[in-house]
């Protein structure tokens, strides 16, 4: 295993909270929220949920990773996530007590039209990773032979702080997102996704509108507009969408843009008003309402908690 330099203190990696980092990937952002660091000790964090990801990585020990009702064993040199709304928490060994980084993020899918307008399909390319990550069911993954080295090389340049820091930081920063969703996402599975596959028809049509919602959710929807992108009537594009995929159009439209609006409320800096636009919601009083009633909490209570609840 690689040995981070004796002269800077794994620690020094939580230096990173003091940096406001904003990132973008393709189409996508990111907020930075918080990077923390466990020494190798007996600890526990009990049962919790966060409304953005959390993702570690363990560089000495074991513990157990509990998600949901599962429990999953966790060691050196495995990344484990925490989805948002998802419950977890993690308990280490006592024999051999885990020792972890971790980090927590948003990440916030946008305007799509430039990715599929890049002739060199770069950020399509990074688009279509992202975009499985986030519906990606795994929680524990070894895919990570480059990711100590990239925690590593933070920690060095956050603590020496040379000139040019915040470039390089940035850029592993980026490093970090990448190699996360790489370690989450079956390669062959997204090398597959990106090929002309057979799929049954109604499936086919849903996915369709599913992309369409994810790639305008800020916009005024209709089910008409919908039925005019997959050339269907209103009432079977309703029906359809709700068979293939459990809700109705209008259900899953708000649970996204209200999920977005959960990531988003993390900023600060960013008034309700304004979360509630880039969502779709001109009207903040709707929005409020809808999302207390939704999510249990008032725009404001929920960032006031930090987007965490213990349950």
């Amino acid at each position: 295993m690689v040995e981070i330099s004796a002269s800077v203190p794994r620690q020094r990696f939580m230096e990173l909270n003091n940096l406001a980092l904003s990132i973008h990937l393709g189409s996508f952002a990111s907020e930075m929220l918080g990077w923390g660091f466990f020494e190798p000790r007996y600890w526990r964090n009990y049962l919790h949920t966060h409304s953005c990801f959390e993702v570690c990585y363990a560089f000495a020990g074991e513990g157990q990773f509990r998600v949901g009702s599962e429990m999953y064993t966790v060691g050196n040199g495995d990344v484990f996530i925490a989805r948002p709304g998802v419950s977890h928490e993690i308990i280490s060994a006592e024999a051999q007590p885990l020792g972890i980084y971790f980090w927590t993020y948003t990440l916030t899918p946008g305007a799509q039209d430039a990715a599929l307008s890049d002739a060199s399909g770069k950020n399509q390319s990074i688009d279509n990773l992202l975009t499985a990550f986030m519906s990606s069911p795994c929680v524990v993954s070894r895919r990570t032979s480059s990711m100590l080295r990239t925690l590593e090389l933070l920690t060095e340049e956050v603590a020496a702080r040379h000139p040019g820091y915040p470039h390089i930081i940035n850029g592993l920063v980026c490093k970090l997102l990448v190699d996360t969703a790489r370690a989450a996402v079956d390669e062959e599975a997204l090398t597959r996704s990106e090929q002309p596959v057979s799929r049954q028809p109604d499936q086919a049509v849903a996915q369709m509108i599913e992309r369409y919602l994810r790639d305008n959710y800020w916009r005024p929807i209709s089910i008409r507009d919908l039925a005019a992108q997959v050339h269907l009537s209103e009432r079977h594009t309703s029906r359809l969408f709700q068979k293939v995929m459990g809700e109705t159009i209008m259900s899953y439209l708000t649970t996204l843009r209200l999920d977005i609006a959960a990531q988003l409320l993390l900023d600060r800096q960013l008034p309700v008003k304004e979360v509630a636009l880039t969502v779709g919601y001109p009207d903040v009083r709707y929005f409020i309402t809808l999302f207390r009633r939704r999510k249990g909490l008032t725009p404001a209570a929920f960032r006031q908690h930090g987007g965490t609840t213990f349950l």
